[in-house]
């Protein structure tokens, strides 16, 4: 009984801990979005917040660890994507299509994450870009033997896969820089229609139109 309960406040714990985290890297979002990373200072970030210092740095050590945080987010989301297509039970054509949708979704949804890191990763530490692009070659490498496959198996028509999976992943990550959350379309329609696109770009003979 005695063990529950301390598992039970653990667990409280846990998810207090992680929605802290949560409100610093949202205000953290909000601040290095519009003034920059150089020009925002934890100070200003606490102030965001309605905190003092010590309540951030109980969850990050330093204001470059919050960045890395916030610049690895996007691409994370994207592994997420393509991590989550890869075990299905489908076709090559399917697989792209369903990676099409959530790959967008999951750029539109971290759209100021990636505009963070677009700006700013100049100012990562050397760790922490390397473990970001390890993340980003990692995602072309799935993406690009998926494309493999769909070629081999003759569902798809293209040269070179891994210039492929380049081109998809810039026309997807770019999409970032144009999308409004408040305009004409929504982020499930801009998803739809791209991944149509995609589908399109490597001549894919189960594509439905």
């Amino acid at each position: 009984m005695t063990l529950d309960n301390d598992e039970h406040r653990m667990g409280i714990r846990d998810e207090v801990a992680a929605l802290k985290r949560a409100r610093t890297i949202a205000a953290a979002v909000e601040l290095f979005y519009e003034n920059g990373y150089e020009n925002t200072t934890l100070d200003a970030v606490a102030e965001r917040l309605g905190v003092t210092k010590p309540f951030i740095y109980a969850h990050f050590h330093s204001k470059s660890q919050l960045l890395a945080e916030i610049c690895s987010r996007g691409i994370a989301a994207s592994l997420e994507a393509m991590d989550s297509v890869i075990p299905m039970q489908a076709s090559p054509t399917e697989k792209l299509r369903v990676l099409g949708q959530r790959f967008v979704t999951a750029v539109l949804e971290s759209q100021m994450h990636i505009a963070i890191f677009s700006r700013e990763e100049k100012n990562l530490a050397p760790d922490d870009f390397v473990r970001i692009n390890d993340m980003r070659r990692d995602f072309d490498k799935k993406l690009t033997a998926l494309l493999r496959e769909g070629r081999d198996n003759g569902e798809f028509s293209l040269n070179d896969a891994h210039v492929a999976a380049l081109s998809i992943g810039g026309m997807v990550s770019w999409a970032y820089v144009w999308f409004r959350p408040a305009g004409r379309l929504k982020v499930e329609q801009v998803a739809g229609e791209m991944s149509r696109l995609i589908l399109h770009m490597v001549n894919a003979k189960a594509a439905k139109s």
